[in-house]
């Protein structure tokens, strides 16, 4: 089949074409394209087959045990965005004539920001109730991949990662603390040196973990090391070995609410700690916020702070907050004056 004349792409291309097809590269796979659409793999490969055919040449390849785009697709998948972008936005400006936020909010958040983001998430609902959130819990491994490939509005990270062009945005803060259980012998001590601590036995997330990385970039500083007792895959399990005897942590006060508030866990007063940290909303540079995101990423900077802040206070966080940012620019505007130099990165503290 001959390719189509320029002018001719517009009654042969439709919308659900160029939308499984950015799909598929932004995936980079035909199976969780259509997944993600609610269609059937042999559906997607047909459309794409459909409009490389209309087009007159290949869009995809394969390269190894990877599908990637054709120059052409490339050229391709750059105008389904914007064709695609340019129909939410139009959807969202309907809506903004009646005045209201709603549609769909997708967000991944690292498992040690679990504890909190159901908290802010839920608060944002109440005041916008026609928005429909997914809320997406993993490991950071997962959730880079997921800000890879462009599958959510915004990620959630206490630490940004430095080989992506992002936006970081800092919106509480992340204090990491050393605990143990009620019982153990450090409880009665003050001013515990990292050296004393290095004796303990450590319990530990995974390697690449941001937390495991700040306890060791900071043991490293005094030329120490942690040699690991037991490593664990996720913050509740630490909890539950620490409280069992088993060892001593070092985990995020937003994760020990509850078992601080029952005497469950105790934090030691260790020289250095506690370790102060970010928590960020990230999203790609150059990303095209929704207006749904964009609203969220607002409240997330201005109400955060104080919702968290309510709850450990044992008030309800859906009472009035006062904005903790006056601001008449975007987020991103206001944001700049503290990010670095490339514009990419928020530069770690250190103690």
């Amino acid at each position: 089949m001959p390719p189509i004349p320029p002018d001719g792409l517009i009654r042969h291309v439709t919308l659900r074409q160029l939308q499984i097809f950015e799909a598929v590269v932004r995936l980079s796979s035909y199976t969780r394209a259509a997944e993600a659409l609610h269609l059937t793999q042999p559906t997607v490969s047909m459309q794409i087959k459909k409009l490389s055919g209309t087009l007159g040449y290949p869009l995809l390849e394969q390269v190894g045990r990877h599908i990637q785009p054709t120059a052409l697709g490339l050229d391709v998948y750059a105008a389904a965005q914007e064709v695609l972008g340019s129909m939410v936005s139009l959807g969202e400006s309907a809506a903004s004539l009646e005045g209201v936020t709603q549609g769909p909010l997708r967000v991944a958040v690292v498992t040690t920001a679990k504890y909190f983001m159901p908290h802010l998430l839920g608060a944002f609902i109440t005041q916008h109730p026609e928005v429909k959130p997914i809320m997406k819990v993993t490991n950071r491994s997962r959730v880079l991949e997921r800000l890879r490939s462009n599958e959510d509005d915004l990620l959630i990270m206490g630490r940004v990662p430095v080989d992506f062009a992002v936006e970081a945005y800092p919106f509480i803060d992340n204090e990491l603390v050393v605990v143990a259980s009620t019982s153990h012998p450090l409880t009665r001590c003050k001013s515990i040196s990292l050296k004393r601590l290095s004796e303990e036995r450590f319990l530990v997330r995974e390697a690449g973990s941001g937390t495991r990385l700040a306890v060791d970039s900071l043991f490293a500083e005094q030329a120490l090391k942690v040699q690991p007792y037991m490593d664990l895959g996720s913050s509740d399990a630490i909890k539950q070995a620490v409280m069992a005897g088993l060892g001593i942590s070092v985990l995020s006060r937003h994760d020990l609410r509850l078992e601080l508030a029952g005497n469950h866990i105790a934090v030691l007063n260790v020289e250095g700690f506690p370790l102060k940290r970010r928590w960020y909303a990230v999203h790609m540079k150059g990303k095209r916020l929704s207006t749904v995101a964009r609203t969220f990423l607002d409240f997330l900077l201005e109400q955060g702070r104080g919702i968290l802040q309510r709850i450990q206070e044992g008030r309800s966080p859906s009472e009035s907050v006062k904005p903790q940012i006056t601001r008449t620019t975007s987020p991103a505007a206001t944001a700049a004056a503290t990010k670095n130099t490339h514009g990419t990165q928020y530069q770690p503290e250190h103690k």
